[in-house]
């Protein structure tokens, strides 16, 4: 696997996921289509910082294309 690759395996690894939500980053997992202004704002007023919103949405983001990179190569080989 590339070392790129690898980096990001590393940041997933390294960056648990915020108990605070939980059901937005299930949302970010299965159905990021779906995601709302609202949904973002919720989290905000419930004291979520803008910072923590990004960051705990792009690991998801990227732990899912990793999922989907590691299902391709199985069937590639």
């Amino acid at each position: 696997m590339s070392e790129p690759i690898e980096e990001l395996r590393a940041v997933v690894e390294r960056t648990p996921p915020d108990e605070r939500l939980a059901s937005y980053l299930q949302k970010v997992h299965r159905r990021a289509y779906e995601i709302t202004d609202a949904d973002v704002q919720g989290l905000k007023d419930a004291g979520v910082d803008e910072d923590t919103i990004f960051e705990q949405t792009v690991v998801v983001a990227i732990a899912e294309g990793l999922r989907r990179l590691d299902a391709a190569e199985r069937v590639i080989g």
